[in-house]
């Protein structure tokens, strides 16, 4: 098997990130950024798109957690494309949705090439523990920007917060791996314009 995988090193005066994610892995993490819910959240989303991925960021948490948590979705999703390659043989769209509890998450992914986010999904709490939920939507358009994907993140209901923050990441987990499996029927880019 391939082995589809991504790596960075990016360093600003903000943050310090190291980031490699492999495509086709078992669903570990290691997972260190300062951001505790955001590592749950991407463990979430590992497990549940059977990625391998690691993360080792510092950030200025003394301003906030906007900075790392902004540049950890630069980062993975710069990774995401380096790992995805050509995309000869993928399936290209993948659609998940995930309840959890009471909330029912769903994410609809296009490696298209194109990037795009729509995010219809509001919370009743600004923040979860510590974590500013407006974070999650700042976390999603940066992934989007850099994986150079459209990403449709829809929040169908909840009323719990943390759950419904849950059910979107480990959605993004699935749509993503359904996105970049390999098609053994698909012999080529999967566009009728032959590049994607």
């Amino acid at each position: 098997m391939n082995h589809r995988s991504g790596s960075i090193q990016r360093t600003t005066k903000e943050t310090n990130i190291q980031l490699n994610i492999q495509l086709d892995g078992q669903g570990e993490t290691e997972l260190s950024t300062g951001v505790p819910f955001l590592e749950h959240m991407l463990d979430l989303f590992a497990k549940h798109g059977l990625f391998d991925l690691k993360v080792v960021a510092q950030g200025d948490h003394e301003v906030d957690d906007h900075h790392t948590v902004e540049d950890i979705a630069i980062c993975l999703g710069e990774t995401i494309r380096e790992a995805i390659g050509d995309k000869k043989g993928i399936r290209r769209y993948g659609n998940a949705s995930v309840p959890m509890d009471e909330s029912l998450g769903q994410v609809i992914i296009d490696l298209s090439n194109r990037p795009h986010l729509e995010f219809r999904a509001d919370f009743p709490q600004g923040k979860v523990g510590n974590f500013d939920t407006e974070l999650v939507h700042e976390f999603f358009w940066k992934l989007a920007l850099e994986a150079r994907m459209n990403l449709h993140v829809i929040l169908h209901y909840g009323r719990n917060t943390h759950h419904m923050i849950e059910s979107l990441f480990k959605a993004l987990g699935r749509a993503l791996d359904m996105a970049t499996q390999v098609d053994p029927r698909v012999k080529s880019v999967p566009s009728s314009k032959g590049v994607l």
